[in-house]
Parts: structure tokens; sequence; C-alpha cells
């Protein structure tokens, strides 16, 4: 009945970005859109997102102007979409997520990529810089909710954090530094004290600086795990997603 619509059905559920990234390769003219299947984003408010492409940008999303959902949802969100604009080197984007249009050439840049972990908002940073939003209006959610829960959103920003950015890293060798620092002085002080007072402080004082350092210590083990644990998933060959079927020949 609808022969511009073509269905693709993967082997199992990959997730939404990895689902999307694979409609996304299948798609054939010069403007993708993409936007989540709850239509809380109504279609009629695509041409506002084209007509900012048409401006000259490669990427615009269209941002809600009140968003449908709890208040804590709503904080980590934020937050959550500000760690990957941060990755992403945004400053012009006031917000990011799925309802959004993008130019087709922009799959160049992430041909080859075929990694578990998928956030499209980063590969399409990979190949422009020409990011815009529009602010559209946003319905209620009328069926189902949403499968964003408190942890989900926790991983995807551990997900956004470890596989495309080594800020991490970054962090603990500075932790790293200044509690060597740290360290440091303490030991100048113990010294001072022992010299003129004859004595060093007791037991509290000590357990309460092996506890501190061995904090900082498992909190870097903990960073240098979750790269380490990117880097096996990434080399165990598993794929963003494998195509079952489809409704046409093209796959």
């Amino acid at each position: 009945a609808h022969p511009w619509v073509h269905g693709i059905d993967l082997m199992r559920n990959y997730g939404q970005h990895n689902a999307t990234l694979c409609g996304i390769r299948a798609s054939r003219y010069e403007a993708i859109f993409t936007m989540d299947d709850d239509l809380q984003n109504p279609p009629e408010e695509m041409p506002k997102l084209l007509a900012k492409l048409n401006e000259g940008y490669d990427v615009v999303y269209g941002v809600a102007r009140r968003r449908q959902q709890a208040w804590w949802k709503n904080l980590f969100s934020v937050l959550v979409k500000r760690a990957i604009g941060f990755v992403m080197g945004l400053r012009t984007v006031r917000d990011i997520g799925a309802f959004k249009v993008f130019r087709s050439h922009l799959l160049k840049a992430f041909a080859d990529f075929d990694g578990p972990d998928v956030l499209v908002d980063v590969l399409l940073s990979w190949g422009t810089t020409r990011f815009a939003s529009v602010t559209v209006d946003e319905s209620p959610r009328t069926v189902g909710r949403s499968n964003y829960n408190l942890l989900r959103l926790i991983k995807v920003t551990f997900l956004v954090l470890t596989s495309y950015t080594t800020l991490p890293l970054r962090l603990a060798s500075i932790l790293g530094f200044l509690f060597t620092l740290f360290g440091f002085l303490i030991l100048l002080y113990v010294l001072v004290t022992y010299f003129t007072q004859g004595s060093i402080p007791g037991f509290s004082f000590q357990a309460s600086l092996i506890a501190l350092f061995s904090g900082v210590q498992l909190f870097s083990l903990g960073i240098i795990g979750e790269y380490l644990a990117r880097v096996f998933e990434r080399t165990g060959g598993r794929k963003a997603y494998t195509i079952g079927r489809t409704t046409d020949k093209r796959q």
C-alpha cells in the first residue's frame, strides 16, 4: 500500500541507537530524518527542521518547548545530553535528541564503524561541526511509557564517557598527580611534626589517609577497567547489528 516504506527486521533487539544506525545506512535520499516511534514529536514539525537545514547546516535537532516527563528524568536527561554535547564539541545546540534531520553525506564519516556501542549523535559529529536546533511542539505520550529509566540513563552516560572520549583517563591522571602532591605535603607535615614535637599523628589520621588514597586508586582502576571492557567488546567481533530480512532486496 505504501511502496516508499521499507522495513528491516534485525536478528534481535540491539538497542535504539544500533537500530537507528541500521536504518540511516539504508536511507536513499539527501536528507535523513530520525524520530521516536511514540509520535511525541508530530511529523507536522518536520518542515521546521528541514527549513533550518537549508540555511546551511548539516544536522538540525528539534527541541521540545516543554518535556512531558518526570522532573528527575528531565534532570538526568539534561546531564546525559550535556555529556554527549561535550564529547561532540557542540556549542550552538541547546539540546540533542532523537528528533533530527541531517545530510546523508555524513554517513561517509563513520562508514567503517561497526562496534556494539553506538551513539548516532556522536557519530554524526565525526563528519561536521555545523549543528543547529529549532523549537518544536511535543505531544503527550498516549501509549506505553519510556524505556529510559534512571539506571539506563546512567549507563548511557558511562557509554558516552568511556567509548568516545579519553576525558575520564585524563581526569584519573590529574587526580593521581594531585594526590601524589598531596601525599608529599602530608609527608612533609609528618616529618616537621616529628622533629618539632617528637611525635606523629595517631592511628585515625593514618587510617583516614590510607582510606582516601585507596579510594582514589580504586576509582582510577575502575575507569581503566571500563576502557578495557570497551576494547574487549570491539575486538571480540560483535557487530552493531545484523539484518535478518527486509521487505525489499536492498540490504
